[in-house]
């Protein structure tokens, strides 16, 4: 079975959620290791102990270097020390990120890695990259995003030749900030991408592209946007559905819709999304995640694993994007 390592402290329901995630993703022939404090009832689950936890308020560098024996740096360091094929976590994101540079450290060449995100579409799922990593990037960075987010909807999703957009506030594209200016113009240019211009916001759900990229500011607030968003529409049309006698009426005869809809649209539905870029596989899972969600996100891990994400992100990032990405020294 797969292991995977799981900050079972990680989040604002842990542990208790966290381990029932676990608990119900180990049904699937996934075996989740969980990394928490002596005494944490793990269920029929395998505990190492741990000694310290990270807040989901501390600062990430600081919290990683000061707590080397909490749950979630020892989950990354199980990976990177090969004791398991992935870490989940739905703590601390910036926590996470830095115990990952740390612990696993980039793919050769990369200069930023990157959050992945499935998000649903009227034509099958997108990827929308970077959604949190970077709140700061250049041009060169998305160029490097976008050949990540394509190759990962080649392998994972079985997208053939997909096609890539940039995120703007216009079609056009002398639309949009310095940064979105500069990196259609890199993108334009590139060789290995299919390039299909910008992007709105409004038309990611209904299928913009294969890939969308921006700088992951921009990113992390359009994909909570998106999460808000659909749950409270799904909850309104609920809560009007049991409102009166005839909504409970049509409910019965829509439910059947109604239930593929929510599961193709829930956020819980993917869980997690993938940190893109290192030697190890990562996923980084909502704060507030439910035991759903936790379990689908160790399930996401799991397909990862078995889609040997990491190395063929490795083997397919072209030289000539790595090469633009040397400069950067390791601390940035």
């Amino acid at each position: 079975m797969t292991r995977i390592a799981v900050d079972a402290m990680g989040g604002d329901r842990a542990p208790e959620e966290v381990v029932a995630g676990a608990l119900e993703a180990r049904a699937d022939g996934i075996e989740p290791v969980l990394f928490g404090p002596a005494g944490l009832d793990a269920g029929e689950l395998e505990l190492v102990e741990t000694s310290q936890v990270i807040a989901m308020d501390e600062k990430p560098a600081d919290a990683v270097k000061s707590k080397p024996d909490s749950s979630l740096v020892a989950a990354c360091r199980a990976v990177g020390a090969g004791e398991a094929a992935a870490v989940v976590s739905a703590g601390n994101t910036g926590a996470m990120l830095a115990a990952c540079f740390l612990e696993l450290r980039r793919l050769a060449g990369v200069a930023r890695p990157a959050i992945a995100v499935v998000i649903p579409s009227k034509n099958g799922p997108s990827v929308l990259i970077d959604s949190g990593a970077n709140a700061d990037a250049r041009p060169e960075h998305l160029l490097q995003f976008a050949h990540m987010g394509s190759v990962f909807a080649e392998e994972v999703l079985g997208v053939s030749d997909p096609e890539v957009r940039l995120l703007s506030i216009g079609e056009e594209p002398e639309k949009g900030n310095q940064l979105t200016l500069d990196a259609h113009a890199l993108l334009a240019d590139a060789d290995g991408i299919r390039f299909g211009g910008n992007t709105e916001s409004r038309d990611l759900l209904l299928g913009a592209a294969d890939v969308i990229v921006c700088d992951g500011f921009t990113g992390n607030v359009v994909l909570k946007l998106l999460e808000g968003t659909i749950t409270t529409v799904l909850d309104a049309l609920r809560t009007e559905i049991v409102a009166s006698r005839r909504g409970r009426i049509g409910g019965l005869l829509i439910r059947p819709a109604a239930r593929a809809m929510r599961s193709r649209l829930d956020p819980d539905t993917y869980g997690g999304a993938y940190l893109l870029g290192l030697r190890g596989l990562a996923v980084t899972a909502h704060g507030n995640s439910s035991r759903r969600a936790i379990a689908n996100a160790i399930r996401l891990a799991a397909r990862g694993v078995e889609h040997d994400v990491v190395n063929r992100l490795a083997q397919r990032l072209p030289e000539r994007v790595l090469a633009s990405a040397r400069s950067e020294s390791p601390g940035k």
